[in-house]
């Protein structure tokens, strides 16, 4: 008897629960777009090339046309559907709005998970490889547009609106910074 190549699978998706049959080889892009209807994330090179795919898989970018949705049962996916809080956008969709982000939009959601991360991963002081000091006891680099370049350089922009990702980029990472400040006493 040959083994089964399809079982049912429970995904973790935007804080909500969800089971479904799929095939062993289904990516996490397609479980998301054809199985569960949640078209936000792109399928753009289907090659893991061009970033339009990015998801947060357990709070870290991961392209979602590689992963196989197997490989994501019992962790958390954020799908750009889970980023606003409500009717609230989430600061990074607000300045990639406010500045002009995007152009068709088609790369957008990507950009915005990906942008979630960098300034993430910005925080929790992790080098780029264009951070200049990368020893353990140096300072976090300072999250300059070179930097944000960098940590960015995974998602690709068709139409070119890099100028307007990076200062969105930038200004939403100042308003994390912002919101994790103490208040002084």
């Amino acid at each position: 008897m040959a083994p089964s190549t399809s079982s049912a699978l429970t995904l973790h998706i935007n804080g909500e629960k969800y089971t479904l049959p799929v095939d062993h080889r289904t990516t996490l892009l397609d479980a998301l777009r054809e199985h569960l209807d949640l078209t936000g994330t792109k399928k753009g090179c289907d090659q893991g090339q061009c970033g339009a795919c990015t998801v947060l898989l357990d709070g870290r970018r991961a392209l979602s046309c590689l992963q196989l949705a197997v490989a994501a049962e019992g962790r958390e996916v954020t799908t750009i559907e889970g980023v606003a809080d409500g009717d609230r956008l989430h600061p990074v969709q607000q300045a990639f709005l406010d500045l002009d982000g995007y152009q068709c939009g088609y790369c957008t959601p990507g950009q915005i998970c990906s942008a979630l991360a960098v300034i993430e991963e910005h925080a929790a002081g992790w080098p780029s490889a264009v951070t200049e000091d990368v020893r353990p006891e140096a300072a976090a680099p300072a999250l300059t547009a070179e930097e944000i370049r960098e940590r960015m350089s995974g998602n690709l922009c068709r139409c070119g609106a890099y100028t307007s990702i990076v200062q969105a980029v930038a200004r939403a990472a100042e308003h994390a910074a912002d919101e994790t400040k103490e208040p002084v006493a």
